[in-house]
């Protein structure tokens, strides 16, 4: 295994691709050794060989790719778990991709627990920031399209009561602006999510906390709107996770 990984490396570093007997010589394996973990690895498709040339095949770049998303992954999480605990809140993660409401990352702890998902976050983007903010960085052919797919539907007494009432909330939302519940998905929560749009998609990171703190809703959503500014590369990047 380790003479494998270590003739994928020299491998990978030629990108013109590189013969058995140089990667024989870089690696210090022996000429018979080396060919015979050559083939090895060229049937099982983590390299590929043209006029006597190795490259790196499609299972080795799919790893790659892998380890790129992980990568990716756990920047998200650590940038969250930063304002979780700088901010003092649950903070939550969330794109609208293909048609759908998509929560990507959630980073809550015991003393800023995330809200329960109680009912579909999917189908109640009309009753949570987070939908609500997604929803409303789309064209207005985008919305109906979501809301014949998911009316609205009155989660608590506090949620909007019907399509045509969501869409004129969303038509007054400011761009770039929080947008805040309260109460609207779950009793004795308010949340508020800040929009950002990368390109086409439309993405958001929202935070909570219990009713009886609302007066630190906005404050909160402010610093965070503010962190988001400095590490808005990186959550653009997690676009292709």
């Amino acid at each position: 295994m380790q003479r494998a990984m270590r003739l994928l490396e020299t491998v990978a570093a030629h990108v013109y691709g590189a013969p058995a007997k140089q990667l024989a010589r870089e690696t210090g394996l022996a000429l018979p050794t080396t060919y015979h973990l050559l083939r090895t690895l060229v049937h099982e498709g983590y390299l590929r060989r043209e006029k006597g040339l190795f490259f790196l095949g499609e299972a080795a770049e799919r790893l790659s790719r892998s380890g790129a998303q992980q990568k990716r992954r756990s920047t998200v999480a650590d940038t969250l778990a930063h304002w979780r605990d700088s901010i003092g809140v649950p903070v939550y993660y969330a794109l609208y991709r293909d048609g759908e409401i998509e929560v990507m990352c959630v980073s809550d702890s015991l003393q800023a627990p995330a809200v329960e998902e109680w009912a579909d976050f999917r189908e109640t983007g009309h009753a949570h920031a987070i939908g609500q903010c997604l929803l409303s960085q789309l064209d207005e052919d985008a919305r109906r399209d979501h809301l014949a797919r998911y009316p609205v539907r009155p989660v608590t007494p506090y949620s909007v009561r019907d399509n045509d009432a969501l869409l004129r909330r969303l038509a007054r939302t400011r761009r770039m602006e929080p947008v805040v519940e309260r109460q609207e998905y779950a009793v004795g929560t308010v949340c508020a999510a800040v929009p950002i749009t990368v390109g086409t998609t439309a993405a958001t990171v929202a935070i909570s906390l219990p009713a009886h703190q609302a007066d630190r809703l906005m404050p909160a959503a402010r610093r965070l709107q503010a962190e988001i500014g400095r590490h808005v590369g990186s959550l653009a990047l997690s676009i292709s996770i």
